[in-house]
């Protein structure tokens, strides 16, 4: 069985208490969109892998941690895209969330970085977030919306 990779998420929340989410590039049609999230590199602290991705797929680095979500998330991939992504090497991702609060603005975000993951990004109100993520993560959205409650009250 393949193993998990090793990652990190973003869920950033603007002044208005809306979290940041992008249209990926790789599969536009779709209509779906996401939070901020990527891979661990080895050795690397999470906070230092948390702000590299974020900067690297949005720019954003006026930020300040809220909170590390204290255990760990899963996903699997389904069927029809293991062994596509990745290189083939993981069958879905074990990450570390960080609830964020974004206090730059928007001008600071720009998602054409060296290597864009987004084609779009808007601020949305939280309980839409598991109906715009793909159906796979659907779960794992529900519950990171239970942990960033307190912060949106």
């Amino acid at each position: 069985m393949l193993p998990m990779r090793i990652g990190v998420g973003a869920i950033v929340i603007n002044k208005d208490n809306k979290i940041f989410v992008g249209k990926r590039k790789d599969f536009p049609i779709n209509n779906k969109w996401q939070m901020p999230q990527g891979g661990v590199n080895d050795g690397e602290n999470l906070v230092v892998a948390l702000k590299r991705e974020l900067e690297e797929e949005t720019s954003i680095k006026s930020i300040k941690i809220l909170k590390e979500i204290d255990e760990w998330t899963e996903y699997e991939l389904p069927n029809y895209l293991l062994g596509k992504i990745w290189k083939g090497k993981f069958r879905g991702q074990k990450q570390k969330w960080f609830i964020l609060k974004f206090t730059g603005t928007d001008d600071e975000i720009n998602l054409k970085t060296s290597h864009p993951e987004f084609i779009e990004w808007k601020w949305v109100s939280p309980d839409t977030l598991p109906n715009i993520i793909v159906d796979f993560k659907k779960n794992l959205y529900k519950k990171l919306l239970l942990k960033i409650q307190p912060f949106i009250s």
